[in-house]
């Protein structure tokens, strides 16, 4: 934990030296040359306080309330425009003072106190408005708080990157009214210079609230690409990871192995835990309702999947050989279908991918993640094999040990008086063993891997222009394209490359609505994909997008490799959630 707050005060102290801080010096600077001493200790405290609380609990208050995340951003761009019109206008810096002035009244501290005040308030609109460049720590941290898991070790290693991001910035308000004072021209010409920063603030403004500040980002990187680079490279070490990996919130049931593929049978058998109840959130399929209790003197395997995970998809027809070969020994398969995007919450969608992997064993809707949360799972697929008694006696996470699994089904069943042969399934391990990229989502919430600036502010829509040349595991936009919290929506006549390394690749998309069927060429590295590269849903180098699942864009027959994936959408609306590969 200390070394993770170390780090985060080191990460958020490089950050100023990244281009993210670009687009709002213009805020930090206005703290030189506005207000009294005490306004750049406002500035910082607010910024502490309003970046720490926003990255932790925005996405709570914006389930809580129904306002949108937006809204709450606008309100910032109007308080920072506000600022910078008082700059610029001197009778509505009076008005201001005169509210702070009163609001010191309200909360019983001095006048001299206003500037203070007001450097808070415009503290606690940068916090809100300013998109960080993150590296791993951060990211770690954001990503628990999307699905409201925000632990005491979550809030002091934002307060930590925060209080790192803001003591540069305090050095920097500092150092100019230090110099403000000791340059005689500047000290004549303070009203100008108040002038100049009231316009770049109100600027400011206006360009963040149309998302220019992204698009500045991307000029700035694009004009000089090195600038940046491996700012945050020193928190990719082994010991960070291994740190980062225990901040994710761990089962409550010592039994529940993190190993993949570790049986229950290696833990103390005290120390086992009942395995907790189903708790459905939507509807049940191949089976009417039941629970655990219920099965008690089975053997039960809960399988958590979603059905565009290729890593489920991989999965599936070891469950169903299992199912077909021990049901009849008293072993019940339970897919608890967890959706990873909205639109995989409808049950028509689910109903539809079960019929078509032909899955027969019971299926329940779990749209709320209660039993996700109950069984404090983190992974899909997982695994967890439950014996006659209703303990949980081997996990298994991700693809692969499917003879172990299969071991552990048999050994159960023998346990609870079954004659069950020692033979496995000869199915072929398709499990990846190669190096290959990674999954890759196309939502502002978990992107990580655009290039040049690593992720798209939600609500970004604007003409994109892609880079000529891109890193290994990176992607780049050319276009139009509307990019939201869960999935990027192309224009018409969009463009999409990635340079990838795998022999497949696949993509979650959904058409423009139900009415309207999408359509796609499909390119690897300059050409049109043939029947030698192109994936099961590619036909002469187009794909036709009819629903909302996984497609397979590009295979490679075994030809495991570094290329360049070009999408060029044909048609408007198109979304995109994420990239798989194979």
């Amino acid at each position: 934990m200390i070394l993770l707050l170390i780090f985060a005060f080191i990460a958020g102290f490089v950050t100023i030296l990244s281009p993210c801080i670009l687009p709002v010096l213009p805020i930090v600077l206005s703290g030189t040359v506005s207000g009294d001493k005490k306004r750049p200790l406002g500035i910082v405290a607010g910024f502490i306080g309003s970046f720490t609380f926003f990255t932790l609990f925005l996405s709570l208050i914006v389930r809580a309330t129904g306002i949108p995340a937006d809204t709450l951003r606008t309100v910032s761009v109007v308080v920072v425009f506000s600022f910078g019109l008082s700059l610029l206008i001197p009778k509505f810096q009076v008005l201001l003072e005169q509210l702070f002035s009163r609001l010191s009244g309200v909360v019983s501290i001095g006048r001299e106190q206003t500037g203070f005040i007001g450097g808070i308030v415009i503290g606690i609109s940068l916090g809100l408005v300013w998109t960080p460049c993150v590296g791993p720590i951060l990211a770690s941290v954001i990503s628990l708080a999307l699905t409201g898991s925000v632990t005491a070790q979550a809030f002091f290693i934002t307060l930590a990157f925060s209080m790192g991001t803001a003591i540069p910035m305090l050095g920097i308000t500092y150092g100019g009214r230090e110099l403000l004072s000791k340059t005689p021209w500047l000290t004549k010409n303070t009203g100008r210079i108040q002038k100049v920063f009231g316009i770049l603030m109100i600027v400011t403004a206006i360009g963040i609230q149309f998302n220019v500040d992204r698009t500045f980002q991307a000029f700035i990187l694009e004009t000089f690409p090195q600038y940046g680079v491996g700012l945050t490279r020193f928190e990719e070490n082994s010991v960070i990871q291994n740190a980062l990996k225990n901040l994710q919130p761990k089962s409550s049931q010592e039994s529940i192995q993190i190993e993949s593929g570790k049986p229950m049978s290696d833990v103390i058998e005290e120390n086992i835990g009942t395995a907790p109840e189903l708790i459905a959130g939507g509807k049940w399929f191949n089976s009417e309702p039941f629970t655990l209790r219920e099965l008690r003197g089975n053997v039960v395997l809960i399988d958590f999947w979603t059905y565009t995970c290729i890593n489920c998809i991989r999965t599936l027809p070891y469950l169903k050989d299992w199912y077909e070969k021990y049901k009849d020994n008293g072993l019940v398969i339970i897919g608890v279908h967890t959706p990873e995007f909205e639109f995989e919450k409808d049950a028509e969608n689910v109903e539809k991918a079960i019929k078509d992997f032909g899955l027969t064993y019971p299926i329940m809707q779990d749209n709320n993640y209660a039993t996700w949360k109950a069984y404090k799972n983190r992974y899909w697929p997982a695994k967890y094999l439950i014996d006659s008694k209703g303990k949980i006696r081997y996990t298994h996470f991700g693809e692969g040990e499917y003879q172990k699994t299969e071991e552990m089904i048999q050994k159960l069943l023998k346990e609870r008086g079954e004659d069950v042969s020692n033979n496995y399934s000869q199915r072929p391990d398709e499990t990846p063993r190669q190096r290959i990229s990674p999954e890759t989502y196309l939502g502002a919430a978990r992107m990580e891997y655009y290039y040049p600036l690593g992720h798209i502010a939600n609500g970004t829509q604007k003409l994109f222009t892609s880079s000529s040349s891109i890193p290994l595991n990176t992607f780049t936009l050319g276009g139009n394209w509307e990019i939201t919290d869960e999935y990027a929506m192309a224009g018409k006549d969009a463009i999409l490359e990635y340079h990838f390394t795998a022999e497949k690749v696949f993509l979650v998309m959904r058409p423009p609505n139900e009415n309207i069927q999408g359509e796609v060429k499909v390119y690897i590295d300059g050409k049109s994909v043939d029947q030698t590269n192109s994936g099961s849903d590619v036909e002469n180098g187009e794909i036709i997008i009819d629903s909302d699942r996984l497609y397979e864009l590009i295979n490679l027959q075994g030809a495991n490799g570094e290329h360049i994936l070009r999408l060029e959408f044909q048609t408007e609306g198109i979304s995109l959630f994420a990239f798989t590969f194979g």
